[in-house]
């Protein structure tokens, strides 16, 4: 979140530190550049959505974005989406998915998400992750019910990663995303962000959100190790990241100061050689 993006010479978008990026780096060059534009769209609404000031003109942002969107899809295309209309006509890349990760920014803009129910923050990871997996895995060549399935766990995991990394700059924003459910668990009934973040009992409440994620991942690594290397290469490798991520939150603990976890460039590096270029355990070719 509030990541910048921005054009270099050969479109690729220039997001130093990404892991995303270096998946993507991985992946040939048409695929590569067509997730480039998938991650720019992604990008430019997603700033809409974390950008400060009122919630209408926001939302009439996001609205002109879905206005765009089916104008590309009626191939007449505004200049800011033309770029995508390359990569939607050789992967097949569907219309209610983009509009699905519209409709999750305007979950963020239409009030301060704190401490939604199961159902509701299913729906999000829905709509903000595993709608852009959906796209992904068409870029991918993973069809059939193995591409949506690997879009949902997947994309849940990377979500939920992101809600257990993020907890303090969500916060800093008015939101909590974990869900009512695990703070009931851990019984926390205050739905304040800052509130819940200073709860003793907050380690219980993101074990539920921890065990969730794992699950997912294991999920998706069942769906991934049938596939060759050739395929899965970028998601593997995303998914590898970010399951560091969570081990490395896991073993620091939720109890506050927390340390801020990310993907450190020596780490990055070893991941990218180990499950990206190197794929020693791997069945498949390169």
């Amino acid at each position: 979140m509030g990541m910048e993006t921005t054009r270099s010479a050969d479109t690729e978008p220039a997001v130093s530190g990404s892991s995303f990026y270096a998946a993507l780096r991985l992946l040939p060059p048409e695929q590569r550049q067509a997730m480039f534009e998938i991650y720019a769209f992604c990008r430019a609404v997603d700033d809409v959505a974390d950008g400060r000031g009122d919630r209408q003109r926001r939302l009439a942002e996001l609205a002109a974005w879905r206005v765009d969107i089916d104008a590309l899809f009626a191939k007449v295309p505004p200049s800011r989406v033309r770029p995508l209309a390359g990569p939607i006509r050789a992967f097949d890349l569907q219309r209610e998915d983009f509009l699905s990760i519209i409709d999750g920014m305007e979950m963020d803009v239409r009030s301060d998400i704190r401490a939604p129910a199961l159902d509701t923050l299913d729906l999000y990871c829905d709509r903000v992750a595993c709608a852009v997996g959906r796209l992904s895995v068409r870029v991918f060549g993973i069809h059939g019910q193995d591409g949506p399935a690997l879009a949902s766990h997947l994309g849940r995991a990377l979500q939920l990663t992101n809600i257990l990394r993020d907890l303090d700059e969500d916060a800093g924003k008015g939101r909590l995303y974990l869900p009512r459910e695990a703070l009931l668990v851990a019984g926390i009934g205050q739905t304040d962000p800052i509130t819940v973040l200073d709860h003793p009992a907050l380690s219980r409440a993101c074990a539920v959100v921890l065990e969730r994620a794992h699950s997912n991942f294991a999920e998706a690594d069942l769906l991934m190790a049938k596939y060759p290397s050739s395929i899965v290469r970028a998601p593997r490798l995303m998914a590898k990241v970010y399951q560091n991520i969570l081990e490395r939150l896991a073993a620091r603990g939720w109890a506050p100061p927390r340390r801020p976890v990310g993907a450190g460039r020596v780490t990055l590096l070893w991941i990218a050689l180990r499950y990206g270029l190197l794929d020693l355990n791997f069945r498949g070719g390169t």
